[in-house]
C-alpha cells in the first residue's frame, strides 16, 4: 500500500474552543488568558486518526499558541508531521467596498490567513493524498478538493462532530485520490448511532 494520506487539522473551532470568557469550570486547560475547551471525543479522534493517517496541524493562530495547544491536546505517542501556525499561512487582503461601491484590495483593512497546499506539496506530499479539516472555508478556499468543513465548535459539551468525522475519515483513508471524492454534506454520510 502507498504511504498514508496526510491529514492536516485546524485547531480553533475545529478541535478546541478557546475563549477569554469562561463557559464553565469544565475547561481542559488555560493558555495565556484563554480558557480552552476540548471538543468532545478529541482524544479518541486523535488516536483513531493517527492509526489511519499521518497527522499534521495547521492553524492561523500565532505560532507559539499553536505549539502550546498541540503539546496539551496530542497524546505523547502521537507526533505530528508538522505543526504550523500563522507564519506558514499566506495573508490575503480581503476585498472591501469603497465609498463609490467599487471592490478593491488597496488599503484593505482586514486580512485572512490562507493555508495554501503548495507549501505542503513542497515537502513532497502529493495533493491527491492530502486532506485538510478546517471549520473556516475561506482559509482553505484554494484547497477545495482536499477540504472537509466541520461545524464550528463553540464549546457545546453535547457536540458529536468528531464521532461522525472519525467514521467519515475511516471511509477515505485508503483512497488513492481524495480530491476526486465529493465531500459536501459529509456529515449526512455517517450519522451518529442512536
Amino acid at each position: 500500500m502507498e504511504s498514508k494520506i496526510l491529514l492536516i487539522l485546524d485547531l480553533d473551532e475545529t478541535l478546541i474552543h478557546a475563549t477569554a470568557t469562561k463557559l464553565g469550570d469544565d475547561y481542559a486547560f488555560q493558555i495565556y488568558h484563554y480558557y480552552v475547551y476540548k471538543r468532545p471525543g478529541l482524544d479518541d479522534f486523535l488516536r483513531a486518526c493517527a492509526e489511519m493517517f499521518d497527522l499534521a496541524v495547521w492553524s492561523s493562530a500565532s505560532d507559539d499558541y499553536v505549539s502550546q495547544v498541540v503539546a496539551k491536546i496530542f497524546p505523547a505517542e502521537i507526533k505530528p508531521v508538522f505543526v504550523w501556525g500563522r507564519s506558514r499561512c499566506t495573508p490575503l487582503a480581503l476585498s472591501r467596498i469603497d465609498e463609490y461601491g467599487y471592490y478593491g484590495l488597496e488599503g484593505a483593512s482586514h486580512y485572512e490567513y490562507a493555508k495554501l497546499l503548495k507549501k505542503v506539496r513542497r515537502l513532497g506530499y502529493d495533493a491527491k493524498r492530502i486532506l485538510i479539516v478546517d471549520d473556516t472555508p475561506e482559509k482553505v478556499r484554494n484547497c477545495y478538493g482536499n477540504a472537509i468543513y466541520p461545524t464550528p465548535f463553540l464549546g457545546d459539551p453535547s457536540d458529536n462532530e468528531l464521532i461522525i468525522l472519525t467514521n467519515y475519515l475511516h471511509s477515505l483513508h485508503e483512497e488513492a485520490n481524495v480530491r476526486s471524492i465529493e465531500k459536501r454534506q459529509w456529515q449526512l454520510k455517517f450519522p451518529p448511532k442512536q
